[in-house]
């Protein structure tokens, strides 16, 4: 019988060599996904459409669980609604954590030398491999934590000064973007750098995220030999706590990969995995004209443009800067797409307008999506008492009665339910799905042009035109 230390060498020389050779035969292998918080079940649905398995859903809001085989991990970087990857090592749906803190860090250093690594570490390898065939990716930053108490530590945390810890945890969250040939192009043979990031959720735990990366990542060290790195990593351990469920796991994305299409960002620019979920919930038929008339870097019609690229879109703001960052990045885009020997016509085209006077013949536009301002960042709460009723009636003039959409996003849900409350014979609401944006608790409405006929319901009766175009001088000042 070997002893602890021998089986703990045994397993790290195992790992080892798992990285410097090919897998002889697939794997099936749980992946792990973020995705837009309010977007699981879009996100589920895409798995099975592109991969062909069932997802399940986390009782962790903004994460889904698949099955996949090692041959389909390339497609599995293709999915358009996650924002980032990871192979799970283990999981634990009902993880009886000590009540003492010290009791609880002594447990985490003593998993680590009883998780299963092996095929985990393959996987890590081989997504290793496809990422050196894609050098344009950049990469450098660690996944992007979403619960309210996140902890990267490494294991020689307890031996740094708090100075240097700080700035390292400083380097760490505001690290610029590198090459990703810089982190994955190390000889095999010069130790293995590692860091651990702990995600955690949660009201009854006794201990905090960075003490459990910090101790867990102590004792992955000591097993493996690796070395500790905060910021040029090769390998990210995940741990993952939720209340009583816990998830460990190898990260698969450097980078989220909701910054795949925006170049020229502005100061509220979506992700592209929310525009993507916003745009299935239209579900687009071919030959739909698409408007997003608050386009801002123009993030919902570029993921359009090129994932459901059978429509027309038709972006446009009343800021000669959002029109420009829009140019930019659909010039960024089609420069990309020439580079790698595709087509660089993209079906989106750009116009600078005026809100409540928008370029278009009554009952022209099939849908409309777009992104209004919160009043935050952008506008104020108290011009979207006149904002929103009057964009909402020259969206439904434009809108094809009957059988028109309207996909919109707003933190500002009770200025937005009076408006809408107001608009009875213009706008129907079908469905809201409640989303994270930035921290914020926002909605995307999901709304169905009535029949009835612009210019003869009593809202229009009611509302006078004056009032509809004042906005115009308004919303410039936001």
């Amino acid at each position: 019988m070997c002893s602890h230390g021998d089986k703990a060498a045994e397993e790290a020389s195992s790992s080892v060599s798992i990285m410097n050779a090919s897998p002889d035969s697939e794997l099936t292998v749980t992946i792990g996904a973020t995705v837009p918080t309010g977007f699981e079940h879009t996100a589920a649905e895409e798995v099975q459409e592109k991969i062909g398995v069932d997802a399940r859903i986390s009782r962790d809001r903004g994460r889904i669980y698949f099955p996949v085989t090692t041959d389909k991990l390339s497609e599995v970087h293709h999915l358009r609604s996650v924002d980032n990857l990871f192979v799970v090592v283990k999981e634990y749906d009902q993880y009886h954590f000590k009540e003492s803190k010290e009791e609880t860090l002594m447990e985490l250093q003593e998993l680590a030398s009883k998780l299963p690594w092996t095929n985990a570490l393959e996987v890590w390898k081989l997504n290793r491999t496809l990422k050196k065939k894609k050098s344009h990716r950049k990469g450098g930053n660690a996944t992007k934590a979403k619960p309210a108490d996140t902890g990267v530590c490494d294991a020689a945390e307890q031996q740094e000064s708090a100075q240097e810890l700080s700035a390292a945890e400083g380097d760490t969250k505001d690290a610029p973007d590198v090459e990703s040939h810089q982190q994955e192009t190390a000889p095999e043979d010069k130790p293995v750098k590692f860091r651990v990031t702990c995600n955690r959720a949660g009201d009854k735990h006794s201990f905090s995220s960075n003490e459990a990366a910090r101790d867990f990542g102590g004792a992955v060290q000591e097993f493996f030999q690796w070395k500790a790195d905060m910021t040029k990593f090769d390998i990210e351990v995940l741990l993952n706590i939720h209340n009583e469920e816990m998830v460990v796991g190898l990260a698969l994305t450097e980078e989220s990969l909701h910054r795949r299409n925006i170049s020229h960002f502005g100061p509220t620019t979506l992700r592209s995995t929310l525009c993507y979920g916003m745009l299935r919930l239209c579900k687009l038929q071919p030959s739909d004209i698409v408007l997003d008339p608050m386009c801002g870097t123009g993030a919902i019609p570029l993921e359009g443009a090129i994932e459901f690229n059978s429509s027309f879109y038709i972006a446009g703001d009343n800021y000669d800067m959002a029109v420009n960052r829009t140019l930019n990045n659909i010039c960024h885009i089609q420069k990309r797409r020439a580079e790698k020997g595709s087509s660089p016509g993209l079906p989106i085209d750009t116009v600078q307008w005026d809100l409540c006077r928008l370029p278009f013949r009554a009952s022209s536009v099939d849908v409309i999506i777009t992104d209004m301002p919160f009043g935050k960042r952008m506008g104020s709460r108290k011009k979207n008492w006149d904002l929103y009723p009057s964009c909402l009636r020259e969206m439904a003039r434009v809108c094809r009665p009957g059988s028109g959409k309207a996909v919109l996003l707003t933190q500002d849900k009770k200025c937005f339910s009076k408006a809408i409350s107001r608009m009875g014979g213009l706008w129907k609401k079908l469905h809201t799905v409640w989303v994270n944006v930035g921290g914020l608790h926002a909605g995307v409405y999901l709304l169905k042009r009535t029949a009835g006929v612009f210019g003869q319901t009593p809202e229009d009766v009611h509302e006078s035109p004056g009032r509809v175009y004042k906005q115009t001088d308004e919303k410039d000042d936001g």
